[in-house]
């Protein structure tokens, strides 16, 4: 297999008219996200859009999905935009994607008319109930390769232009062979998709539902704020899959819901983008008992998750979930700063290495250069590996802990500190549900955020048996809501903001 789009033909001419995607209130088979992609690929070749970034600002529905393998039909690769950032950043980033076309829906017409954008425009409507051109459609097919790019995610940032990261075919093919059978999605598979659109979260939904045939339900956004009902939801649609981000997951288990109700047809949940505190997880396992639970990791410059761990036996509540071992066809080097690998129980910083690489960072090469570099271990040709910045170490059972972010390691008191080490032993605390840990000021402090109902009194002296004095918080500070970017991960910048605000 060499193109994606493979997945999805495959699957037409298996279960045409079987449900592929729903928001709840539209659906699409795959038979219609077929035609409406390949009428949206002649579009953009006869508008003469082909081997370009063709940006989808669009909300979050199936036709969304639609747009993006249209833009892979016309031999383009997509970028999902946010219509939600602020209109600046969103202005900044097309300026600086130069997209060779915009595709709008009617929620986001007036937002695309108004963009200072003066390449080609085309509404979703037009394009896909539009003619299939099958011969353009083929020799744009015959022309692509498996390296040529398929979509640029713009990662998070506060400040800035973000990194857009462009990932290929022959990374996906590679993350979806090798993803499935370890998480074991089949045609059976039911999906409750939590994470937008606009980041590479969601292809380990979407592309395994097009290779099996599976169904993807894009969850209403709005439900995550009312467990109960976001519960009754899966029940209702009989979800038995979910990959979603470890916070997500927190606010379902937090408030109590499982007292009231119980997802019954869950058989796989996995989570990832930050870690989920034991107590979470706990409770989780209790409230579906016949699932497989799954800690993934992976950054996006590696097309997603390239570890993971499957928790098969009792954790302690202080003991971090492990993110195991690389997929097949993926290697992690772990290495010490001087580039060596890192002594058995030591700390070390992930190197990634394997087909799943991206291409690297659109229009960015001096940020490329410092993040794909030349593999430390070998100097007798040129190859590529990504320096991730994140440290882990292996336990004794040699599975991969993650410790935090490399620029998340401080050093006080003449002793080195992982604030993620901070933070998990707060979140193994009762009546903490999320934790925060940033430095600031000079001299060092140390400043604890949290949720949960947890006195800070009780919280420090559950601390100190935990931790030892010279990793102890100076100031514990309770918020009503833990700051977080849009894909769920914690915003330290703004928690860093909060501790210099005193």
């Amino acid at each position: 297999m060499t193109n994606v789009l493979q997945y999805l033909e495959q699957t037409v001419r298996e279960k045409p008219y079987h449900l592929f995607l729903t928001d709840g209130q539209r659906g699409m088979t795959f038979r219609e996200v077929y035609d409406q992609a390949r009428a949206i690929g002649s579009c953009l070749i006869q508008s003469g859009v082909v081997g370009k970034a063709v940006a989808v600002l669009m909300e979050k529905t199936p036709r969304t999905v639609a747009a993006f393998l249209g833009a892979i039909y016309g031999g383009n690769y997509y970028v999902p935009l946010d219509s939600q950032m602020p209109r600046g950043r969103l202005e900044a980033i097309v300026d600086f994607l130069a997209p060779g076309a915009l595709l709008w829906d009617e929620s986001t017409r007036g937002l695309a008319e108004a963009l200072p954008y003066s390449g080609t425009r085309i509404g979703y409507s037009q394009a896909a109930f539009g003619m299939i051109q099958e011969e353009p459609l083929r020799a744009v097919r015959k022309a692509q390769l498996d390296i040529d790019p398929i979509y640029v995610v713009f990662t998070s940032g506060s400040t800035g232009i973000p990194k857009g990261v462009v990932g290929c075919h022959r990374g996906v093919i590679d993350y979806v062979e090798q993803l499935c059978p370890a998480l074991g999605f089949d045609g059976e598979s039911v999906f409750g998709n939590q994470t937008p659109l606009y980041f590479d979260a969601c292809l380990k939904e979407l592309f395994p539902a097009m290779k099996y045939g599976g169904c993807v339900h894009l969850i209403p956004r709005q439900l995550f704020s009312f467990p109960v009902r976001l519960v009754e939801y899966l029940n209702q649609h009989q979800i038995n899959t979910l990959c979603w981000v470890a916070s997500a997951m927190t606010m379902v288990s937090n408030p109590g819901t499982f007292e009231r109700i119980r997802p019954r047809f869950l058989r796989t949940v996995a989570f990832a983008s930050e870690v989920l505190p034991v107590r979470q997880l706990k409770a989780w396992r209790k409230a579906a008992p016949g699932a497989r639970f799954f800690n993934l990791y992976g950054p996006t410059e590696t097309t997603g998750i390239c570890c993971y761990y499957e928790i098969c036996r009792e954790l302690e509540d202080d003991e971090p979930i492990p993110i195991g071992a690389p997929f097949p066809n993926t290697q992690i080097l772990l290495l010490d700063e001087e580039g060596r690998p890192a002594a058995p129980g030591a700390p070390g910083e992930i190197y990634i290495r394997g087909t799943r690489l991206t291409l690297g960072y659109y229009r960015s090469p001096e940020q490329e250069a410092g993040a794909f570099v030349q593999n430390p271990l070998q100097n007798s040709y040129p190859e590529r590996v990504y320096r991730t910045g994140d440290m882990a170490m292996r336990n004794s059972r040699g599975e991969l802990v993650f410790l935090g972010r490399r620029d998340q390691q401080i050093k006080r008191m003449g002793r080195r500190i992982e604030l993620g080490e901070i933070e998990a032993a707060a979140g193994a605390l009762p009546g903490v549900d999320s934790a925060g840990c940033v430095c600031s000021g000079e001299p060092q402090r140390l400043i604890l955020f949290y949720t949960g109902p947890a006195e800070p009194e009780a919280l420090l002296t559950g601390l100190k048996q935990r931790l030892p004095r010279y990793m102890l918080p100076n100031d514990l500070r309770p918020l009503e809501a833990m700051p977080r970017t849009p894909n769920g991960k914690l915003h330290r910048s703004r928690l860093r903001e909060l501790a210099d605000q005193g």
